[in-house]
């Protein structure tokens, strides 16, 4: 594509931002994502990591996502399983879940079952989420 006027040059930067950027975040490593994040001014332009980089690397596990709120949902329990086949179910906290880690409030497994966080939980570490029942 050549480019000759601010159209095609505008047209050419989200093009790479929908073709490029968006699915290096959804499989990126948490340490290349907190890299990212220092330079990401100079990488995606004057946008909010959170509403970006971070939102897209978190939108690998559809369930965890809120697309109109790009961002973390909160209004929904999910169950994550980690690589390690443990799983874990309750609601995101997205104000907890910082830096590639997500942090749940769910249920203490040993009595008295009070609510607790849960995690964090790598993004590197979690093999799925999947909306649950409530936590």
């Amino acid at each position: 594509m050549t480019i000759k006027t601010f159209g095609d040059l505008a047209t050419s930067r989200k093009a790479w931002l929908a073709e490029v950027l968006q699915p290096w975040c959804r499989q990126a490593a948490q340490k290349d994502l907190r890299l990212a994040e220092l330079e990401w001014v100079d990488v995606a332009g004057k946008v909010d990591p959170g509403k970006t980089l971070w939102f897209w690397a978190w939108g690998r596990f559809p369930a965890l996502v809120h697309d109109e709120m790009s961002g973390i949902d909160e209004t929904s329990p999910v169950t994550v399983t980690l690589t390690d086949g443990s799983q874990h179910t309750g609601y995101p906290d997205s104000r907890e879940s910082t830096d590639g880690s997500l942090v749940l409030w769910g249920r203490a497994s040993q009595p008295p079952h009070r609510n607790v966080l849960l995690g964090p939980f790598s993004i590197d570490e979690i093999a799925s989420v999947q909306k649950a029942g409530p936590a």
